[in-house]
Protein backbone atom coordinates (compact mmCIF):
# COMPACT_ATOMS: atom_id res chain seq x y z
CA UNK A 1 0.00 0.00 0.00
CA UNK A 2 1.04 3.44 -0.91
CA UNK A 3 1.06 6.05 1.57
CA UNK A 4 1.16 9.88 1.32
CA UNK A 5 4.72 10.42 3.39
CA UNK A 6 4.30 14.59 2.75
CA UNK A 7 4.45 16.76 5.42
CA UNK A 8 3.65 20.26 5.20
CA UNK A 9 2.97 22.96 7.75
CA UNK A 10 2.32 26.34 7.98
CA UNK A 11 4.14 29.26 9.75
CA UNK A 12 2.07 32.32 11.16
CA UNK A 13 3.47 35.13 12.37
CA UNK A 14 2.34 37.45 14.63
CA UNK A 15 0.35 39.33 12.68
CA UNK A 16 -0.99 36.01 10.80
CA UNK A 17 -2.22 35.21 13.78
CA UNK A 18 -3.84 38.48 14.47
CA UNK A 19 -5.32 37.85 11.12
CA UNK A 20 -6.58 34.81 11.85
CA UNK A 21 -8.15 35.88 15.07
CA UNK A 22 -6.04 35.63 18.15
CA UNK A 23 -7.61 38.53 19.33
CA UNK A 24 -11.34 37.55 19.68
CA UNK A 25 -11.27 37.73 23.00
CA UNK A 26 -15.36 36.97 23.23
CA UNK A 27 -14.60 33.77 20.41
CA UNK A 28 -11.60 33.09 23.11
CA UNK A 29 -13.62 33.13 26.33
CA UNK A 30 -16.33 30.51 24.76
CA UNK A 31 -13.27 27.95 23.67
CA UNK A 32 -11.91 28.43 27.03
CA UNK A 33 -15.43 27.30 28.26
CA UNK A 34 -15.28 24.44 25.91
CA UNK A 35 -11.85 23.22 27.09
CA UNK A 36 -12.58 23.39 30.78
CA UNK A 37 -15.76 20.75 29.61
CA UNK A 38 -13.07 18.79 28.39
CA UNK A 39 -10.94 19.11 31.51
CA UNK A 40 -13.61 18.29 33.78
CA UNK A 41 -14.27 14.86 31.71
CA UNK A 42 -10.90 13.88 31.47
CA UNK A 43 -10.12 14.09 28.05
CA UNK A 44 -6.67 15.75 28.00
CA UNK A 45 -3.08 15.05 29.08
CA UNK A 46 -0.46 17.55 29.94
CA UNK A 47 3.07 16.03 31.08
CA UNK A 48 4.47 14.69 34.24
CA UNK A 49 3.32 11.37 36.44
CA UNK A 50 -0.14 12.96 36.83
CA UNK A 51 -0.51 14.12 33.49
CA UNK A 52 -1.04 17.86 35.05
CA UNK A 53 1.87 19.58 35.15
CA UNK A 54 2.41 23.27 33.79
CA UNK A 55 5.62 22.22 32.38
CA UNK A 56 9.39 21.82 32.50
CA UNK A 57 11.14 24.82 33.21
CA UNK A 58 15.33 25.52 32.39
CA UNK A 59 16.67 27.41 35.24
CA UNK A 60 20.01 29.05 36.24
CA UNK A 61 22.70 29.05 38.71
CA UNK A 62 23.97 31.76 40.93
CA UNK A 63 27.16 31.17 40.42
CA UNK A 64 28.60 28.91 37.23
CA UNK A 65 32.62 27.92 36.04
CA UNK A 66 31.32 28.40 32.81
CA UNK A 67 31.61 32.52 31.91
CA UNK A 68 29.17 32.04 28.79
CA UNK A 69 26.11 30.94 31.00
CA UNK A 70 23.15 32.95 31.44
CA UNK A 71 22.84 34.55 34.74
CA UNK A 72 19.55 34.14 36.82
CA UNK A 73 18.55 37.62 36.65
CA UNK A 74 14.59 38.30 37.30
CA UNK A 75 12.25 36.07 35.48
CA UNK A 76 15.09 34.36 33.41
CA UNK A 77 14.09 31.11 31.86
CA UNK A 78 13.03 28.55 29.53
CA UNK A 79 9.95 26.98 29.23
CA UNK A 80 8.32 24.26 27.37
CA UNK A 81 4.29 23.55 27.91
CA UNK A 82 2.81 20.44 26.32
CA UNK A 83 -0.61 19.14 26.27
CA UNK A 84 -3.40 17.12 24.40
CA UNK A 85 -6.56 18.26 23.99
CA UNK A 86 -9.63 16.16 22.71
CA UNK A 87 -13.23 16.47 22.28
CA UNK A 88 -13.82 18.85 19.41
CA UNK A 89 -9.60 19.35 18.97
CA UNK A 90 -8.05 16.30 19.33
CA UNK A 91 -4.66 18.28 18.74
CA UNK A 92 -1.66 18.35 20.71
CA UNK A 93 1.11 21.57 21.23
CA UNK A 94 3.62 23.10 23.36
CA UNK A 95 4.94 26.24 23.77
CA UNK A 96 7.97 26.74 24.30
CA UNK A 97 9.68 30.29 25.45
CA UNK A 98 12.65 31.98 27.41
CA UNK A 99 12.22 34.77 29.42
CA UNK A 100 14.19 37.60 30.59
CA UNK A 101 12.53 40.75 32.58
CA UNK A 102 15.63 42.61 31.09
CA UNK A 103 14.37 42.16 27.42
CA UNK A 104 12.58 45.19 27.89
CA UNK A 105 15.32 47.47 28.14
CA UNK A 106 15.84 46.39 25.15
CA UNK A 107 11.90 47.21 23.64
CA UNK A 108 10.83 43.08 23.79
CA UNK A 109 8.47 41.32 25.59
CA UNK A 110 9.67 40.30 29.01
CA UNK A 111 8.49 36.94 26.99
CA UNK A 112 9.10 35.75 23.59
CA UNK A 113 6.89 32.55 22.84
CA UNK A 114 6.16 30.05 20.08
CA UNK A 115 3.78 27.25 19.48
CA UNK A 116 3.72 24.24 17.98
CA UNK A 117 0.68 22.65 16.61
CA UNK A 118 0.72 18.85 16.02
CA UNK A 119 -1.33 16.06 14.60
CA UNK A 120 -2.46 13.98 17.26
CA UNK A 121 -2.13 10.55 15.31
CA UNK A 122 0.66 10.75 13.62
CA UNK A 123 2.63 13.96 15.12
CA UNK A 124 3.50 15.57 12.34
CA UNK A 125 3.73 19.64 12.89
CA UNK A 126 0.49 21.47 11.15
CA UNK A 127 1.42 24.57 12.55
CA UNK A 128 4.31 26.72 14.07
CA UNK A 129 2.98 30.16 14.82
CA UNK A 130 4.13 32.92 17.10
CA UNK A 131 2.89 33.03 20.82
CA UNK A 132 2.88 36.02 22.41
CA UNK A 133 -0.82 36.84 21.73
CA UNK A 134 -1.92 33.42 21.75
CA UNK A 135 -0.38 32.92 25.42
CA UNK A 136 -1.81 36.38 26.53
CA UNK A 137 -5.17 36.11 25.32
CA UNK A 138 -6.23 32.42 26.77
CA UNK A 139 -4.21 33.58 29.98
CA UNK A 140 -7.10 36.73 29.96
CA UNK A 141 -9.73 34.70 29.20
CA UNK A 142 -9.63 32.06 31.97
CA UNK A 143 -10.44 35.29 34.24
CA UNK A 144 -13.72 35.39 32.29
CA UNK A 145 -14.91 32.14 32.33
CA UNK A 146 -14.55 32.31 35.50
CA UNK A 147 -16.61 36.00 35.52
CA UNK A 148 -19.76 34.15 33.07
CA UNK A 149 -19.68 32.03 35.72
CA UNK A 150 -18.65 33.53 39.55
CA UNK A 151 -19.16 37.10 38.72
CA UNK A 152 -22.61 39.00 39.53
CA UNK A 153 -25.09 39.59 36.82
CA UNK A 154 -25.25 42.96 37.14
CA UNK A 155 -21.43 43.97 37.84
CA UNK A 156 -20.50 47.15 37.39
CA UNK A 157 -16.83 48.21 38.63
CA UNK A 158 -13.59 46.50 37.96
CA UNK A 159 -10.57 46.66 40.30
CA UNK A 160 -7.46 46.13 38.70
CA UNK A 161 -3.72 45.90 40.12
CA UNK A 162 -1.12 45.69 37.21
CA UNK A 163 -2.02 47.55 33.66
CA UNK A 164 0.04 45.63 31.61
CA UNK A 165 -0.72 42.57 28.96
CA UNK A 166 -2.42 40.47 31.73
CA UNK A 167 -4.82 42.96 33.04
CA UNK A 168 -5.66 44.47 29.09
CA UNK A 169 -7.00 41.14 28.33
CA UNK A 170 -8.64 40.44 31.72
CA UNK A 171 -10.76 42.99 30.97
CA UNK A 172 -11.55 42.27 27.71
CA UNK A 173 -12.72 39.04 28.86
CA UNK A 174 -14.82 40.73 31.64
CA UNK A 175 -16.17 42.99 29.51
CA UNK A 176 -17.15 39.90 27.06
CA UNK A 177 -19.12 38.28 29.82
CA UNK A 178 -20.29 41.07 32.02
CA UNK A 179 -21.80 43.77 29.83
CA UNK A 180 -23.03 46.33 32.56
CA UNK A 181 -19.66 46.86 33.48
CA UNK A 182 -19.01 50.74 33.18
CA UNK A 183 -16.02 51.48 35.30
CA UNK A 184 -12.43 50.56 36.72
CA UNK A 185 -10.22 51.62 39.34
CA UNK A 186 -6.13 50.99 38.24
CA UNK A 187 -2.99 50.69 40.58
CA UNK A 188 0.23 50.46 38.06
CA UNK A 189 3.60 51.40 38.68
CA UNK A 190 4.50 53.91 36.06
CA UNK A 191 2.42 56.84 34.92
CA UNK A 192 3.45 55.35 31.07
CA UNK A 193 2.18 51.79 31.67
CA UNK A 194 -1.36 53.65 33.10
CA UNK A 195 -1.33 55.90 30.45
CA UNK A 196 -0.78 53.33 27.70
CA UNK A 197 -3.87 51.39 28.82
CA UNK A 198 -6.18 53.94 29.33
CA UNK A 199 -5.32 54.73 25.75
CA UNK A 200 -5.76 51.01 25.07
CA UNK A 201 -9.36 51.02 26.97
CA UNK A 202 -10.66 54.02 24.99
CA UNK A 203 -10.37 52.11 21.75
CA UNK A 204 -11.24 49.03 22.67
CA UNK A 205 -13.63 49.19 25.55
CA UNK A 206 -15.10 52.52 25.36
CA UNK A 207 -18.45 51.39 27.52
CA UNK A 208 -15.67 51.81 30.89
CA UNK A 209 -16.50 55.52 30.70
CA UNK A 210 -15.19 55.65 34.29
CA UNK A 211 -11.51 55.43 34.87
CA UNK A 212 -9.93 56.08 38.53
CA UNK A 213 -6.43 55.89 39.03
CA UNK A 214 -5.84 54.93 42.21
CA UNK A 215 -2.71 55.20 44.99
CA UNK A 216 -3.21 51.75 46.82
CA UNK A 217 -4.26 48.35 46.38
CA UNK A 218 -7.23 48.97 49.11
CA UNK A 219 -8.28 51.09 46.57
CA UNK A 220 -8.58 49.06 43.59
CA UNK A 221 -10.62 46.26 46.08
CA UNK A 222 -12.94 48.31 48.08
CA UNK A 223 -16.64 48.72 46.50
CA UNK A 224 -15.67 47.02 43.03
CA UNK A 225 -17.59 44.12 41.93
CA UNK A 226 -14.66 42.58 40.06
CA UNK A 227 -11.15 42.82 41.26
CA UNK A 228 -8.17 40.94 39.39
CA UNK A 229 -4.22 41.17 40.58
CA UNK A 230 -1.90 41.10 37.44
CA UNK A 231 0.96 42.36 38.52
CA UNK A 232 4.29 40.68 38.44
CA UNK A 233 7.41 40.59 41.10
CA UNK A 234 9.23 38.21 42.88
CA UNK A 235 8.93 35.17 44.76
CA UNK A 236 10.33 33.82 47.97
CA UNK A 237 8.44 36.02 50.57
CA UNK A 238 4.77 35.62 50.72
CA UNK A 239 4.77 38.34 53.35
CA UNK A 240 5.71 40.56 50.50
CA UNK A 241 2.96 39.82 48.06
CA UNK A 242 -0.19 42.00 47.41
CA UNK A 243 -2.43 41.38 50.10
CA UNK A 244 -6.53 41.17 49.87
CA UNK A 245 -7.85 41.89 53.31
CA UNK A 246 -11.22 40.74 54.11
CA UNK A 247 -12.44 44.32 55.52
CA UNK A 248 -11.66 45.53 51.67
CA UNK A 249 -13.94 43.16 50.21
CA UNK A 250 -17.50 44.05 48.87
CA UNK A 251 -20.12 41.54 49.58
CA UNK A 252 -20.72 40.11 46.38
CA UNK A 253 -17.52 40.30 44.86
CA UNK A 254 -16.04 37.98 42.48
CA UNK A 255 -11.71 38.04 42.48
CA UNK A 256 -10.17 36.35 39.50
CA UNK A 257 -6.18 36.23 40.87
CA UNK A 258 -3.63 35.17 37.62
CA UNK A 259 -0.58 36.46 39.48
CA UNK A 260 1.15 36.35 42.48
CA UNK A 261 -1.21 37.68 46.08
CA UNK A 262 -1.76 36.50 49.36
CA UNK A 263 -4.59 37.29 51.89
CA UNK A 264 -4.97 37.73 55.40
CA UNK A 265 -7.05 35.53 57.93
CA UNK A 266 -10.36 36.58 57.68
CA UNK A 267 -10.18 35.36 53.54
CA UNK A 268 -9.09 32.09 54.61
CA UNK A 269 -12.90 31.84 56.40
CA UNK A 270 -14.83 28.76 54.93
CA UNK A 271 -17.71 30.87 53.39
CA UNK A 272 -15.80 32.86 51.17
CA UNK A 273 -15.32 30.23 48.43
CA UNK A 274 -12.04 29.16 47.09
CA UNK A 275 -12.33 27.78 43.69
CA UNK A 276 -8.73 26.93 41.41
CA UNK A 277 -8.76 26.41 37.54
CA UNK A 278 -7.58 22.86 38.11
CA UNK A 279 -6.81 21.19 40.66
CA UNK A 280 -5.13 18.52 39.50
CA UNK A 281 -1.92 21.30 38.21
CA UNK A 282 -2.31 22.57 41.83
CA UNK A 283 -1.52 19.31 43.41
CA UNK A 284 1.52 18.44 40.69
CA UNK A 285 3.14 22.11 41.76
CA UNK A 286 3.02 21.18 45.19
CA UNK A 287 4.31 18.15 44.97
CA UNK A 288 7.51 19.73 42.68
CA UNK A 289 8.34 22.39 45.18
CA UNK A 290 9.77 22.61 49.02
CA UNK A 291 6.82 23.34 51.44
CA UNK A 292 5.57 25.68 52.12
CA UNK A 293 4.44 25.37 48.96
CA UNK A 294 3.36 29.11 48.25
CA UNK A 295 7.01 30.70 49.20
CA UNK A 296 7.80 29.11 45.43
CA UNK A 297 4.77 29.53 43.75
CA UNK A 298 3.12 32.61 44.12
CA UNK A 299 -0.42 31.98 42.96
CA UNK A 300 -3.08 31.77 45.43
CA UNK A 301 -3.93 28.36 45.00
CA UNK A 302 -1.21 26.85 46.02
CA UNK A 303 -1.87 29.15 49.31
CA UNK A 304 -4.75 27.03 49.61
CA UNK A 305 -3.03 23.95 48.96
CA UNK A 306 -0.66 24.79 51.88
CA UNK A 307 -3.56 25.59 54.04
CA UNK A 308 -5.23 22.17 53.58
CA UNK A 309 -1.49 20.77 54.44
CA UNK A 310 -1.69 22.50 57.33
CA UNK A 311 -5.06 21.46 58.48
CA UNK A 312 -6.11 25.21 58.51
CA UNK A 313 -9.11 24.13 55.71
CA UNK A 314 -10.77 21.23 54.81
CA UNK A 315 -9.88 19.69 51.03
CA UNK A 316 -13.45 19.72 50.08
CA UNK A 317 -13.34 23.30 50.29
CA UNK A 318 -11.00 23.66 46.85
CA UNK A 319 -13.77 24.24 44.05
CA UNK A 320 -13.05 23.47 40.08
CA UNK A 321 -13.79 25.66 37.98
CA UNK A 322 -14.25 22.30 35.07
CA UNK A 323 -16.90 21.16 37.24
CA UNK A 324 -18.94 24.38 37.89
CA UNK A 325 -18.29 24.98 34.19
CA UNK A 326 -19.76 21.22 33.34
CA UNK A 327 -23.19 21.74 35.15
CA UNK A 328 -21.80 19.44 37.74
CA UNK A 329 -21.53 21.97 40.70
CA UNK A 330 -22.69 25.60 41.18
CA UNK A 331 -21.97 28.96 40.48
CA UNK A 332 -22.49 31.71 41.97
CA UNK A 333 -25.57 31.12 44.39
CA UNK A 334 -26.59 34.55 45.99
CA UNK A 335 -25.52 38.09 45.04
CA UNK A 336 -23.29 38.45 48.56
CA UNK A 337 -21.16 35.47 48.51
CA UNK A 338 -17.57 36.23 47.72
CA UNK A 339 -15.64 33.91 45.30
CA UNK A 340 -11.78 33.99 44.88
CA UNK A 341 -10.33 32.33 42.13
CA UNK A 342 -6.68 30.80 41.33
CA UNK A 343 -5.49 31.35 37.98
CA UNK A 344 -2.63 29.24 36.87
CA UNK A 345 -2.39 29.05 33.47
CA UNK A 346 -1.87 25.75 31.43
CA UNK A 347 -0.35 24.38 28.15
CA UNK A 348 -4.51 22.78 27.27
CA UNK A 349 -5.39 26.43 27.03
CA UNK A 350 -2.88 27.05 24.63
CA UNK A 351 -3.56 23.77 22.45
CA UNK A 352 -7.35 25.00 22.26
CA UNK A 353 -6.97 28.35 20.94
CA UNK A 354 -3.77 27.44 18.62
CA UNK A 355 -6.51 25.01 17.15
CA UNK A 356 -9.03 27.41 16.46
CA UNK A 357 -6.78 30.21 15.45
CA UNK A 358 -4.90 27.54 12.80
CA UNK A 359 -8.30 26.18 11.31
CA UNK A 360 -9.19 29.81 10.84
CA UNK A 361 -5.88 30.50 9.17
CA UNK A 362 -6.31 27.26 7.33
CA UNK A 363 -10.03 28.40 6.14
CA UNK A 364 -8.95 32.14 5.11
CA UNK A 365 -5.13 30.70 3.68
CA UNK A 366 -3.36 32.80 5.86
CA UNK A 367 0.35 31.82 6.60
CA UNK A 368 3.28 30.43 4.77
CA UNK A 369 3.37 26.81 3.85
CA UNK A 370 6.20 25.28 4.47
CA UNK A 371 7.80 21.71 3.90
CA UNK A 372 8.85 19.17 5.92
CA UNK A 373 9.63 16.49 3.85
CA UNK A 374 8.03 14.56 0.43
CA UNK A 375 9.55 11.20 1.72
CA UNK A 376 11.43 10.97 4.74
CA UNK A 377 15.23 10.08 4.27
CA UNK A 378 14.83 7.92 7.63
CA UNK A 379 11.84 5.70 8.25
Amino acid sequence: MEFDTQIDFIYLSEQDMIQAGVTNMPACVDTMEEMFGLLYKGDYRMAGPNSDSHGAMVTFPETSPFPTMPKPTADRRFMAMPAYLGGNFQTAGVKWYGSNIENRQKGLPRSILMFTLNDADTGAPMAYMSANLLSAYRTGAIPGVGARHLARKDAKVIGLVGPGVMGKTSVSAFVAVCPELDTIKIKGRSTSSINDFIDWLSKEHPQIKNIQIVDSIEDVVRDSDIVTYCNSGETGNPDLYPLVKYEWVKPGAYLAMPAYCNIDDDMKQKHVRKVLDNPGMYEAWFEEVPKPAHVHIPLIGVKFLDMVAEGKMAHEELEDLGKIVSGEAPGRLNDEEIIMMSVGGMPVEDVAWGTVVYRNAVKQGIGVKLNLWDIPTLR
